[in-house]
């Protein structure tokens, strides 16, 4: 009796983000906003945001079993995000992209933007609207914050500020950036961003694709 031969799946016409998982909702956004049906999302954990170590390992094997699923258009959903160029190496070493710079607070507020502030901002916490749903699981219960406050000036006696970079416009999301300002002893910013960069390396990734 012949063996069945397995065939490899082909997904010539899709386009796979693999993105950190703190922006899958708004990949998801964009891609409505942009009406791109033949995209794909897989996310790797939300969690490496504080072990940047793990994304780079992590993304080489995710895009290896992508490829194995039959994706030959890959987008690499993450900036370099702490990984000091390891992620990089990954994209090159699959010849795939990544949305540029150097983390996802750069990218919402636009490359060119956030180069006039960067220096300025050097003394200020980013929060997004993922942070904002999250700041709880995130910060507070991680960082030992809900039942010892005075831990408070350890973490974040450094900063000056807490600028929220909002991607949508939410009552709630804002107060929830305004009472983490007061609690950390913070200066208070909100930046209406929308999805940035975001939007324009997606439309490209899919324009390739």
């Amino acid at each position: 009796m012949a063996k069945t031969q397995k065939t490899k799946p082909n997904q010539d016409d899709r386009l796979l983000v693999i993105a950190c998982g703190m922006i899958a909702r708004e990949v998801l956004a964009v891609k409505e906003q942009l009406g791109l049906d033949h995209l794909d999302l897989t996310c790797l954990p939300a969690e490496f945001h504080f072990y940047p170590d793990r994304i780079a390992p992590a993304m080489d094997k995710a895009i290896e079993k992508a490829k194995t699923e039959g994706y030959s258009n890959i987008f690499v959903g993450y900036a370099d995000c702490g990984t000091g160029g390891l992620l990089d190496r990954i994209c090159e070493k699959h010849g795939v992209e990544r949305m540029a710079g150097p983390h996802c607070f750069a990218f919402y507020q636009g490359m060119e933007a956030y180069a006039k502030v960067a220096d300025d901002d050097m003394m200020s916490f980013y929060m997004t609207d993922f942070l904002c749903r999250q700041f709880d699981a995130f910060f507070m219960k991680p960082l030992g914050l809900d039942k010892h406050p005075e831990l408070i000036k350890d973490y974040f006696g450094n900063y000056e500020k807490l600028i929220y970079l909002a991607q949508t416009n939410d009552p709630e999301l804002d107060k929830v950036a305004e009472k983490a300002a007061r609690m950390l002893g913070l200066v208070y910013e909100r930046r209406a961003t929308g999805y940035g960069d975001l939007t324009a390396g997606m439309a490209q990734a899919a324009a390739g694709a």
